[in-house]
């Protein structure tokens, strides 16, 4: 059973057509949806979150950048969401640390939302892991209605 929470008024900017227009190009269009990720170039956990997202069959284009604050702004991430990096695919933000299994069920699914996020940097999660330790931490969806928990890992 999912959880639906409401955090304060969450203002997102870009939804609907013109969202999907900035995430997509023509090539991604015709075929599987490609990846994009935005992160910093000295992060070692988006490199290795990235690895744990190709091994489980997505096509990802990585773009290093130094200041993420702008990418997030434009895709909508409420503060509360944020994490290290950010990525789009097939009309969503994929925002930190999401499991690849849950952004296949999102495509899957396709629920009205703006993204996924697993906010913060959870041990345990793809890219953080640390040999047994693990912290539980839950995929959160969130839209301008709210935010609503996906999955709980761990």
């Amino acid at each position: 059973m999912r959880k639906i929470f409401k955090i304060g008024v969450v203002t997102l900017g870009l939804v609907g057509a013109g969202f999907v227009a900035w995430t997509m190009n023509s090539s991604t269009s015709a075929k599987a949806a490609e990846m994009v990720v935005y992160k910093s170039p000295s992060c070692g956990c988006c490199g290795a979150w990235i690895d744990h997202v190709k091994d489980s069959g997505f096509e990802v284009e990585v773009h290093d950048v130094l200041d993420l604050s702008a990418i997030k702004a434009k895709a909508g991430v409420p503060g509360e969401m944020e994490s290290c990096h950010t990525a789009m695919i097939d009309g969503y933000v994929v925002e930190g640390h999401v499991p690849a299994d849950d952004i296949k069920q999102l495509l899957v699914e396709r629920p009205d939302v703006n993204g996924i996020s697993v906010p913060g940097m959870p041990i345990g999660s793809p890219g953080m892991e640390m040999g047994d330790e693990k912290e539980p931490y839950a995929s959160v969806l969130f839209s301008e209605a709210g935010y609503q928990v996906f999955a709980e890992h761990n």
